[in-house]
């Protein structure tokens, strides 16, 4: 049975930066894309952002251009989330994904996404 589980969260000030790391277990994700979701109290669960298997496609959540990073380690199958220049409006908790039987990264509904981790809060203060 497939584990995917969050390390890294944590509250930092505005500005700051975390990386966010997910180890899986119970099975490889070769072939699969993996990913980082977000959920904020009231709101929607949103993608922020997703890699393929090679690492040789990656999609970003336009809140988080420029200042997210997505990569991962096959060897370890284990995904970061390299976070900067955080702001108030990241907090949310974070959930690690990963899809079961596709490379697709460009695929923002939760429901598409198989697997999940338990997630990790990150908080930003102003």
């Amino acid at each position: 049975q497939a584990q995917l589980v969050e390390f890294g969260g944590g509250s930092v000030q505005a500005g700051g930066s975390l990386r966010l790391s997910c180890a899986a277990s119970g099975r490889t994700f070769s072939n699969n894309a993996m990913g980082w979701f977000r959920q904020a109290p009231g709101k929607e669960r949103e993608i922020v952002a997703a890699i393929s298997w090679s690492g040789g496609t990656t999609y970003y959540a336009d809140s988080v251009k420029g200042r997210f990073t997505i990569s991962r380690d096959n060897a370890k199958n284990t995904v970061y989330l390299r976070m900067n220049s955080l702001k108030p409006e990241d907090t949310a908790v974070y959930y690690c994904a990963a899809r079961g039987h596709s490379d697709y990264v460009r695929q923002g509904s939760p429901v598409a996404w198989d697997y999940w981790g338990q997630g990790t809060q990150v908080t930003v203060s102003s």
